[in-house]
């Protein structure tokens, strides 16, 4: 009995020792090492199930300004409110939007060649979320302007990309709206071709040179202007090489300037934006003004160098709808071609 004890134990002891040399690993134990294996395969197979379901939904995902959007792969029915950036990039790829901005309750005139059968989801600054949800969008484009409780309304409604207010965006807005309208080919002759045409204008460049030139707005009877990179300041200071005047430097965002503050700056060049769709304010303003004798002894009015609205008084400056408008509109006003 004795021995049988004896020779039991010496067996546990020889098992025990096994199973140290062996690591202690037990056959389906799992180990640090096991851990991370089957955690990685959970993860790609969790991926790769996400994918499947994007791909059996219709869902792709593109990249716009540095963020990744899941919209579907076939957009066919674009909402647009708040960016007139974006109305502006439809119009010249002739996209027609299912919802669109109005003005004064009418669609404008620059945009009327892709809006025929496209229904008003209000305003530019207070969109119709009843109507939007209506008209049952793929995508909706809204603005880096909105606030984020309207950014959350529409978000609810479908996939919402903020189109960006800056200008020099415009390529990117531009590549946005050609790859959401299948018309990356379109987006990519009309860049090239403005390319072409600013590098061309050296005419402008040398009319320009040494100058103080200033592109301002008049909106609820009062002047305007704006940074660098905003309205139509990306055409004249950085592709135009003109000086930039330091109170467009100084700007952080659309800032009210007094009569006598521009007066000060004296431009020689001063293109205004008076809009005239839906507010005769502004208009009356621009009347009013001119009659001021501060404004009369500004060079740019001496010299008939003041332009008013050469292009359409709603274009948005920081669009290749904009600028091919503008630097057609420069040849034909400032070196009367």
């Amino acid at each position: 009995m004795m021995k049988k004890q004896l020779s039991l134990l010496v067996f546990a002891l020889m098992a025990i020792l096994v199973l140290a040399a062996c690591g202690g690993k037990v056959e389906g134990e799992k180990t640090p090492e096991n851990d991370k294996q089957e955690s990685t395969v959970e993860k790609e197979a969790t991926q790769q199930t996400a994918d499947d379901g994007a791909a059996e939904n219709g869902m792709q995902e593109i990249t716009y300004l540095g963020e990744t959007y899941s919209v579907p792969e076939n957009v066919e029915r674009i909402v647009i409110t708040g960016a007139m950036e974006a109305m502006e990039d439809a119009t010249v790829l002739n996209i027609e939007p299912v919802g669109g901005i109005t003005v004064a309750g009418e669609f404008p005139e620059t945009f009327k060649a892709v809006v025929g059968n496209t229904e008003s989801i209000g305003e530019k600054q207070q969109p119709n979320f009843e109507k939007i949800l209506e008209l049952q969008p793929d995508i909706i484009l809204g603005t880096t302007k909105f606030k984020d409780e309207v950014v959350e309304k529409l978000e609810q409604i479908a996939p919402t990309i903020l189109v960006s207010h800056i200008s020099t965006n415009w390529q990117d807005n531009l590549k946005l709206m050609a790859q959401l309208g299948d018309k990356e080919e379109e987006a990519k002759t009309l860049l090239a071709q403005y390319d072409k045409d600013i590098k061309a204008a050296t005419e402008i460049k040398e009319e320009f040179e040494g100058k103080t030139v200033m592109a301002i707005r008049i909106r609820g009877g009062s002047l305007f202007v704006y940074p660098e990179d905003v309205f139509f300041n990306p055409s004249l200071y950085n592709e135009l090489g003109i000086d930039v005047p330091e109170v467009i430097q100084k700007a952080k965002a659309q800032e009210e300037i007094s009569i006598e503050q521009l007066a000060e700056v004296n431009p020689d060049v001063l293109f205004i934006q008076v809009q005239t769709s839906g507010n005769q304010e502004n208009e009356q303003a621009y009347e009013e003004l001119k009659k001021n004798p501060i404004i009369q002894n500004i060079d740019a009015f001496k010299n008939d160098a003041a332009y008013s609205n050469i292009v359409d008084s709603l274009l948005e400056g920081g669009t290749v709808l904009s600028k091919i408008e503008f630097l057609k509109a420069l040849e034909e006003n400032v070196l009367k071609k």
